[in-house]
């Protein structure tokens, strides 16, 4: 990197970065040790991504096509990337809600409102996807305004809308640090849970915060953290992956897929972090150009940093 902190490269690994997190995360859950997961993405040629990068894809087609976030614009590209590609592993919470949408006329966000007894889902999946936006709106100061419009397509539960939000904030950090200068875990983590607004996700950042400080190894973390598929039970063990690992994205994705759980959307939302955080040419070479799709996600960083 130069003098100066080249942002292409911080978008183009905010992007790569989540999408092969996503595609290698998935690789670990039949091979669940490093040597095997060194071996496996070795011997895999396409690395193939899951939902979580599709939609991330159709998020950032959706704000480059538009010049901004319009969120039903948004959940037509999602339908529309679901029906071309309903096999990449969607929950059943968007589909449901594409299908309101098509039966009712409905907007996307009184479709999300609907699932799950009328609570909306606290999944991960607004988090999962939401790489593009804080990149995108890294010097925004609405970033939690931004983040639950995006999130509100699918997911209407405050738990879920927050975990979006709190990481829109880690990959808006990530954009603006300089990874040669030190990280500050207590300043990163403060602005999160400044950003944080339901109780579940302030709680759980506050131990992610012990946890690293603390030096507590990923097994016992995991535990702590959840690995599961609610926001608040996985995104901070994300984080914490990277706060453990925050110079090597390497070290970062394998200590996010490799403690069992949601690998793929672990690996997705602690890779989407380093990748913003180290620019893409921290991460190894010859895993990008592995990487499924991959010009047209670079095309869409690039046309995200141009926005800017």
């Amino acid at each position: 990197m130069s003098d100066e902190i080249d942002l292409r490269y911080k978008f183009l690994g905010g992007m790569i970065g989540s999408a092969l997190g996503d595609a290698i995360g998935e690789l670990a859950f039949r091979r669940p040790t490093k040597e095997d997961l060194l071996s496996e993405v070795e011997n895999t040629e396409p690395l193939i991504y899951t939902d979580d990068t599709a939609m991330a894809i159709g998020l950032a087609e959706s704000l480059v096509e538009v010049g901004g976030l319009d969120p039903q614009h948004l959940g037509n590209v999602f339908r529309a990337n679901y029906g071309d590609e309903p096999w990449r592993g969607y929950a059943s919470g968007p589909p449901t809600v594409f299908s309101k949408v098509e039966r009712h006329g409905i907007a996307y966000s009184e479709a999300a409102r609907t699932l799950y007894g009328g609570e909306g889902s606290f999944g991960n999946g607004a988090a999962m996807r939401i790489a593009p936006l804080g990149l995108l709106f890294h010097k925004a100061s609405d970033l939690y305004q931004v983040a639950e419009l995006s999130a509100a397509v699918t997911h209407a539960h405050p738990i879920g809308i927050d975990g979006a939000a709190v990481q829109v904030r880690a990959v808006a950090q990530a954009v603006g640090l300089d990874p040669r200068d030190p990280l500050s875990v207590d300043d990163f983590l403060g602005a999160l849970l400044a950003t944080a607004r339901t109780a579940e996700m302030e709680g759980k950042l506050a131990r992610v915060q012990e946890l690293v400080n603390k030096d507590v190894p990923p097994q016992r973390a995991a535990r702590e953290l959840g690995q599961g598929v609610a926001v608040h039970r996985s995104l901070p063990f994300a984080i914490y992956s990277f706060l453990r690992h925050p110079s090597s994205f390497k070290d970062c994705l394998f200590c996010a897929a490799l403690n069992g759980g949601d690998r793929d959307t672990l690996g997705a939302m602690a890779c989407a972090i380093s990748g913003a955080y180290l620019g893409v040419e921290a991460i190894p070479h010859g895993w990008q150009e592995k990487l499924e799709n991959r010009e047209h996600i670079e095309e869409l960083a690039v046309e995200l940093e141009a926005m800017g």
